[in-house]
């Protein structure tokens, strides 16, 4: 009988602990995210439940799995000891890179409710973001070494390794020049405030937005919802524009080729009736001016601004739209013609041969 309920008391208290040390662990984070609603970390922190659990079962088997008094755990003792080294390796980890979000999300949310640039938001948001990653990726690193160290075997090729280190980094160094470029690329955005997430920019004559920025790539979202993957590395090292730098306030034109007789002040006019009529318009500044002249044509330039990049093309097409609509209804003759004249013909009437 004894040989029954030792393992079931070893294994199944095991298992009993856990989930309570988790449940009262759970029940006081709730207590102070109730308590403390103005700071979302103690919510947060609950997302590591699981985790936990793995970690303190695992742990508690570890310590205890040979006072079972089974047969197969004196016989494999060392594969059950090393199969919950694993595991207490794998969930500490897991448990650790939960945490870690936890933390800068927290971090990051009660800055941007207390922030008032969104500049300088989004700013602290890629940067937060590529932390986590670091984070993410340094633990993820240090857990497969931790790992593969448990094995005896590894561990003497750890030892060799260790030995010829200079040379491996000196080999991986040239091996991985471009992984490693695009890694310290990915920390130059991050820190040197070159983009940022939900920025405007321009790569390669395509318009779009910033989407998501990872240690050794970037994503930008265009206009027509499809996506570009770029290298990081490519920013730091290719000119490119970036709209929403020092502000995402905007300056756009409208140029029409209209005849030299174009009715250029109630063209004015009609432009300030349209922007005073468009809510995307931001009230900062807009004129009318020729800015060229041709023999056929005068080129008429409208200036108009905006508070972004997807208000600015709104204006742009509405005024646009708007003032062909109301010379072609209201005065058709500023229109652009082409002049014709009859061909000369010779003394008998007919076009001359060429």
């Amino acid at each position: 009988m004894e040989d029954v309920l030792r393992p079931i008391a070893v294994i199944g208290g095991s298992i009993l602990l856990t989930l309570v040390l988790v449940w009262l662990a759970d029940r006081a984070l709730r207590r102070i995210d109730t308590a403390h609603p103005e700071t979302p970390l103690w919510g947060l922190l609950r997302r590591c439940r699981i985790p936990l659990q793995g970690v303190l079962c695992a742990a508690l088997l570890r310590g205890s799995y040979d006072q079972t008094g089974l047969a197969a755990a004196k016989e494999h003792a060392a594969g059950i000891g090393q199969v919950l080294t694993l595991v207490l390796i794998a969930a500490t980890a897991w448990l650790v890179v939960r945490a870690a979000a936890a933390i800068v999300e927290s971090s990051y949310s009660r800055y941007a409710a207390g922030a008032r640039d969104i500049a300088r938001v989004r700013r602290v948001r890629t940067q937060v973001t590529l932390i986590q990653r670091v984070v993410t990726a340094v633990v993820i690193v240090v857990a497969a070494a931790s790992m593969l160290l448990t094995f005896p075997a590894m561990q003497a090729f750890g030892t060799s390794v260790l030995a010829s280190a200079g040379l491996l980094g000196i080999v991986a160094g040239i091996a991985a020049q471009s992984t490693l470029g695009n890694l310290f690329a990915g920390l130059q955005i991050a820190f040197g405030d070159m983009v940022r997430i939900g920025d405007t920019v321009v790569v390669d004559g395509e318009w779009g937005t910033v989407e998501e920025i990872t240690l050794t790539f970037l994503t930008v979202r265009t206009w027509d919802e499809r996506r570009i993957t770029m290298p990081v590395s490519y920013f730091t090292g290719k000119p490119f524009e970036n709209w929403s730098r020092g502000g995402a306030q905007m300056t756009g034109t409208v140029l029409f080729h209209l005849d030299h007789s174009a009715p250029v002040e109630k063209m004015r006019q009609r432009l300030l009736e349209i922007l005073q009529e468009c809510p995307e318009w931001d009230a900062r500044s807009w004129s009318l001016v020729v800015t060229d002249t041709t023999p056929t044509t005068v080129v008429v330039r409208a200036l108009v601004t905006a508070r972004d990049s997807d208000a600015i093309w709104t204006v742009r097409c509405t005024v646009r739209e708007q003032l062909l609509e109301w010379l072609r209804t209201e005065h058709p003759y500023a229109l652009p013609r082409i002049s014709t004249a009859p061909a000369p013909l010779d003394r008998v009437g007919e076009l001359p041969e060429r």
